[in-house]
């Protein structure tokens, strides 16, 4: 008899491993879905709890949420809370918190006003100076929680009486406009119209079709990077699924914004923000000494963190995103007023945790700030607009807030036991 007849006859057992039926794949691919999602609970559940308060307000409220106007409302209404999220998860991260940012958002765009309307300052130096005011703040406040030891609750205590202080003395209890028509722009403006007529904003279309590209390259990249490694992998096809869910919502997206009036230049700022200090927290050694640091104080010391550098630093970036929030939100508002930035602060924090910061430090991403702070804003806009009062919106939101961080401590109580 040949060797091809016995080898039908006795065909070589597959690979251990490998599954015998459709039975056994199904089983190998759901354990490792639940270990993924296990290991980013987290970040899932906001995902998917955000998902769900837009389906439940765009019923409320006979489709306005998601209509383009709205849509872009909800960008340039929330873009300076997702800016301070960004930086106040990274303080939180690091084992702190900042109470100031509020008062020094609106220190900055007080700061701003003397300058371009009082004294006639051309709006990119005014900007430029204002970013060096909020660098300074937050380097005055890093300095004594990183080197003199004050705790930085109290630092930035005191740091919020002194900046909303300094803008009463600044504006004299006055509000100062009109600001610069080019000033404004950077929060209330939009990316102008190229190529051809379509029915969409063709710039924005092609921004979305970019993201698409990179976000799709970037989990590849990752992938590959966890199997070099011997790491769980998703399994290709969920892992094909979750792709294609990234690109419908990105162009989905897209193409709802350009259905108005294409991005604003607000949307452009805070994608670039987020790139950068995503990158800056994940590939880079300050962003490793940032978790670090946060996770276990002692232990990063002893392997040479420098920990009273890294914590001036995290403050010094807290006092620069403060500065660009308050320089956003004083363009949309067209004006600078004493009464600015009240609870912004409350609103990031809020906005952190919501997104996956732990209490303790050592836990979190710039991604979870701003899911956070989105889940936060369509909360807002979809409460305001199916009439729901002032006061039953705080209600609300506190309970969000204490829900999130009672599910962090549950989780660490499940994953510890």
């Amino acid at each position: 008899m040949s060797t091809a007849t016995q080898d039908t006859k006795n065909p070589a057992p597959p690979p251990a491993g490998t599954p015998r039926n459709l039975v056994e794949l199904l089983i190998q691919n759901w354990s490792l879905l639940v270990r993924s999602m296990r290991a980013n609970v987290r970040q899932y559940g906001m995902l998917v709890a955000l998902a769900l308060i837009i389906v439940i307000f765009q019923i409320w409220s006979d489709d306005i949420l998601l209509r383009p106007l709205n849509v872009t409302n909800l960008v340039q209404q929330n873009g300076y809370i997702l800016i301070l999220a960004i930086g106040m998860m990274i303080v939180i991260i690091a084992g702190h918190i900042d109470l100031s940012v509020g008062s020094l958002v609106a220190f900055v765009g007080a700061f701003a006003g003397v300058l371009m309307v009082n004294h006639d300052v051309p709006w990119p130096l005014a900007v430029i100076l204002c970013l060096l005011v909020g660098a300074a703040a937050g380097a005055w406040q890093g300095f004594w929680i990183a080197y003199v030891g004050i705790p930085s609750f109290i630092v930035t205590l005191a740091g919020m009486l002194v900046f909303r202080g300094g803008t009463q003395i600044l504006l004299d209890g006055q509000s100062l406009s009109p600001f610069p028509e080019g000033f404004r722009k950077i929060s209330i403006g939009f990316i102008p119209e190229m190529g051809p007529y379509t029915q969409y904003h063709n710039p924005t279309m092609v921004i979305g079709l970019a993201v698409c590209a990179v976000a799709v390259w970037q989990e590849w990249r990752g992938r590959q990077q966890r199997a070099a490694y011997e790491l769980d992998v998703m399994p290709i096809g969920l892992f094909y699924v979750k792709c294609v869910a990234i690109v419908a919502a990105v162009m989905a997206f897209a193409m709802t914004l350009s259905s108005w009036h294409g991005a604003p230049f607000g949307l452009l700022i805070l994608a670039g923000l987020m790139v950068i200090f995503a990158f800056v927290m994940r590939n880079t050694v300050v962003g490793r000494h940032v978790y670090a640091l946060g996770g276990n104080q002692p232990a990063a010391k002893l392997s040479g963190v420098r920990d009273k550098r890294v914590t001036f630093m995290v403050f010094v970036n807290m006092g620069l995103l403060a500065a660009l929030a308050g320089l956003v939100f004083t363009a949309r508002l067209g004006s600078a007023t004493p009464s600015a930035g009240l609870n912004f602060e409350l609103e990031a924090i809020a906005a952190a945790f919501i997104g996956g910061a732990s209490a303790s430090g050592g836990v979190g991403t710039v991604l979870g700030a701003i899911i956070g702070g989105l889940v936060l804003g369509v909360l807002n806009n979809g409460m305001s607009l199916v009439g729901i009062g002032t006061e039953y919106q705080q209600v609300i939101k506190g309970l969000v807030l204490l829900a999130a961080v009672g599910f962090d401590i549950w989780n660490k109580r499940r994953v510890g036991s």
